[in-house]
């Protein structure tokens, strides 16, 4: 028994280290490109300045996010529609552009609900990346939140390969991964997020091979 939990230990902590690789790479791998421009450009332009400015922003959310991890996060009143979008935006600007991203929420309504803003965003770009590297090439994600009289649903669609129903829930768990390079730990952590901070839920609600898989998130209004 406790050869086992010394090993379920040294997997989370391998998947720690590697998710911490992970995070920091997009922001970094933008960096990189940004400062190529640079150099081709006399003069930077703003929206290049504003871009740098926000992988910087994100590298310094990366170390709060690994900040928060076993503690008991504070939650805020946020808007739901900002804080998705915000996620979403972010990494439109920084993923391929044969995956096209299709939103279905309204951004001049507002719903506030309690939420740790950093911690949750992190809970929807595990769930996009994962989705995109489904997708492997060209194809689709969507986004919807849907406002229902005691929960809101956000569901998160990709076209990729899909993921076989006996796996379906294995893929929560710390240390699985399909990746030759995985990490295993973003949808643990995610799952942990969603049900121990924020009393919700998180689960894969289909998935068709090569046609659509839908991840839904519930949360308490």
């Amino acid at each position: 028994l406790n050869t086992t939990r010394q090993a379920e230990q040294n997997q989370v902590w391998t998947g720690l280290s590697k998710e911490t690789a992970h995070q920091l790479r997009t922001p970094i791998s933008s960096l990189h490109a940004w400062i190529e421009l640079l150099h081709e450009q006399q003069t930077p332009t703003a929206e290049i300045l504003d871009e740098l400015k926000k992988d910087a922003d994100r590298l310094e959310l990366i170390a709060e996010r690994f900040s928060k991890v076993g503690a008991l996060p504070e939650l805020k009143e946020e808007n739901i529609y900002f804080v998705v979008d915000e996620a979403v935006n972010y990494l439109k600007q920084r993923i391929s552009k044969k995956i096209i991203f299709n939103t279905d929420y309204d951004l001049q309504k507002q719903l506030f609900i309690q939420l740790n803003k950093t911690l949750f965003g992190w809970v929807l770009e595990n769930i996009i990346k994962n989705g995109v590297d489904a997708i492997q090439d060209e194809g689709a994600i969507t986004i919807s939140i849907k406002d229902h009289i005691q929960h809101i649903y956000i569901d998160i669609s990709d076209t990729g390969k899909g993921i076989p129903s006996s796996k379906q829930k294995t893929i929560f768990k710390p240390g699985y991964t399909t990746k030759t390079r995985g990490w295993g730990l973003g949808l643990s952590l995610s799952k942990r997020i969603i049900e121990n901070y924020h009393g919700g839920k998180i689960f894969v609600k289909s998935s068709e091979p090569f046609k659509k898989t839908t991840f839904r998130i519930v949360l308490k209004k």
